[in-house]
């Protein structure tokens, strides 16, 4: 999804190219990425310090939307990661990078919000293939430009 710019392998838009080790910005292929929060369970303070790492890169890069897949957690309303980022949008803790937010479980296929976001990010329409309808375990971000 990301080129290194100095040896240009393919790499991931965080940290050092494992190709040649500069930590240079990658070059985007997409103007979607797709954050997972979930991976090697983190706490809820570490997937919230990695979503602000990866905000802040995917905007330096200008990506134009971000999939956080943050879980819905096992207790079946909802885990703190879900909780802890969700409150950060409400509460405008990413505005100046953030411009709106849309949760998983309202973009059932077909919907009228569904229908809108695919007119406003068509790039979106392929990721969607990938989640299930009304995930409620995934946050989608569109970012400021």
């Amino acid at each position: 999804m990301f080129t290194c710019v100095l040896c240009g392998n393919p790499r991931v838009i965080m940290g050092v190219c494992p190709h040649c080790g500069t930590d240079a910005l990658p070059l985007k292929e997409s103007d979607t990425v797709t954050v997972n929060l979930e991976l090697g369970g983190p706490t809820t303070e570490e997937a919230l310090n990695a979503l602000t790492e990866h905000i802040r890169t995917a905007s330096e890069i200008d990506i134009r939307t971000i999939i956080v897949i943050h879980g819905y957690g096992s207790s079946g309303i909802g885990g703190s990661i879900r909780r802890t980022i969700r409150e950060a949008l409400a509460n405008n803790f990413f505005a100046d990078r953030v411009d709106e937010y849309i949760h998983g479980e309202d973009l059932a296929h077909r919907s009228s919000i569904y229908q809108d976001l695919i007119k406003r990010r068509p790039s979106l329409k392929s990721h969607f293939k990938s989640f299930k309808e009304g995930n409620p375990g995934m946050t989608i971000l569109l970012m400021r430009h």
